[in-house]
């Protein structure tokens, strides 16, 4: 996504470039064991954060008056996704926590009142370990709510209730990126029982430290580690009226920052991709085996040339994909979900391909190309899975004939 960039653009994705090279590379390679630390506070430094805020990318979409980044609305998902890719480029994991804060600075942004923007832009803008979530997925319903089926079936089991002033808010949600960390979240729950889950899901700003709210663990994933996956439990978790966001129609009002998700999604797994390609070119032309560097040998080739093929088939989707979003196109939503799917399944080859050209060294946690592997594997169940998201490919394209997938068959 090189091309087509304004100069200040340009300007934004070398100097996250120069982050990931100088500040995150480092890390990473010198403290490699620090991944695998099972204390989830500690497991990524508080500088790593305050040198992404010194570069201006923590609060990236929140206005000016606020104190953020505010960025061009005509290039704003394209943006997204130049920063995106660089900083995953560095570490998906840290990638994920900017990138939870900048999706929901664009919900809160299109859908908060004033006075929650004030106080919680104000906050992010402050307080460089900020962090913010978003609360969908539940123990018994994450991405095949999305497909869309409309029927009471799928609804939420997290439910809210208003209670005077107040909504109160019991249920569970798991998998939740920036979980453990955040300072607010942004939960869905179900609020008409009787509804389908399009008419019958509404959205709430619920800060932390809200009585009722318990941040239940640290989930331990396989991947993207320095991004804390969180489960969190509500019981009789009281907000006030005010804080609601979207009343029974949340699920169509998030849309502001779904599609553009996607496509930061897919940026994410481009930069490890990338990150896999950089370093394995450097390997193998100066490895030596067999009494020549690995280059010259033909198998070595092919694969070296299969990995670019990939990651620039991926870049060539996503950049079609940015301009049907930007410009609202009737086929951006199944473009969405293609682009999401395709880039999670190359990006995975092109990290296999590292670790295999790599030989032994590959599978060495201290020489670091394994994790790249983990990491791309966990794109395949990130925003949604890839068999979730070619059902909805297809719902999009055969809308009359596709299958329902939930409640009674029509």
């Amino acid at each position: 996504m090189s091309y087509n960039l304004s100069e200040e653009q340009r300007m934004m994705r070398d100097s996250c470039r120069a982050f990931a090279d100088e500040v995150i590379v480092p890390f990473i390679r010198k403290n490699w064991q620090r991944e695998w630390d099972m204390n989830a506070d500690g497991r990524l430094p508080a500088e790593i954060l305050e040198a992404a805020d010194r570069i201006g990318i923590r609060a990236l979409g929140v206005p000016e008056e606020f104190g953020g980044v505010e960025l061009d609305p005509k290039t704003e998902v394209q943006t997204f996704a130049i920063i995106a890719e660089e900083i995953a480029r560095g570490d998906c994991g840290l990638a994920d926590k900017l990138v939870q804060n900048w999706k929901i600075a664009v919900l809160l942004r299109h859908l908060a009142p004033r006075h929650l923007q004030e106080q919680w832009f104000k906050r992010l803008v402050d307080e460089p370990q900020m962090l913010f979530a978003h609360c969908l997925t539940e123990p018994r319903g994450a991405s095949d709510r999305w497909l869309p089926y409309n029927v009471p079936e799928a609804a939420m089991q997290t439910r809210a209730e208003k209670q005077g002033n107040e909504w109160v808010i019991n249920g569970r949600k798991q998998f939740i990126s920036n979980g453990y960390d955040a300072g607010l979240y942004v939960v869905y729950a179900n609020t008409n029982p009787k509804a389908g889950i399009l008419q019958g899901t509404s959205s709430f700003v619920v800060p932390r430290d809200t009585p009722g709210l318990t941040v239940a663990r640290c989930n331990e994933t396989m991947g993207g580690r320095f991004m804390n996956n969180g489960e969190l439990v509500f019981e009789d978790c009281r907000v006030p009226a005010d804080h609601i966001l979207a009343e029974n129609d949340a699920m169509q009002k998030a849309s502001v920052y779904f599609l553009p998700g996607k496509i930061v999604q897919a940026a994410k797994n481009l930069g490890v991709g990338v990150a896999a390609f950089e370093r394995t070119s450097e390997y193998v032309q100066n490895y030596v085996q067999g009494g020549r560097i690995l280059i010259k040998h033909q198998a070595v080739a092919w694969r070296l040339a299969d990995m670019a093929i990939r990651i620039e088939a991926v870049r060539s989707l996503l950049a079609r994909t940015i301009d049907a979003v930007t410009n609202k196109a009737a086929d951006a939503d199944p473009l969405c979900n293609m682009t999401k799917v395709f880039a999670s399944e190359e990006i995975l080859k092109v990290c296999q391909h590292a670790m295999e050209l790599h030989g032994g060294n590959g599978a060495m946690l201290e020489v670091g190309i394994e994790k790249l592997f983990r990491d791309a594997a966990i794109f395949l169940h990130s925003d949604s899975t890839a068999d979730i998201s070619r059902f909805k490919i297809v719902k999009a394209l055969f809308p009359q004939t596709a299958g329902k997938y939930a409640g009674p068959e029509q």
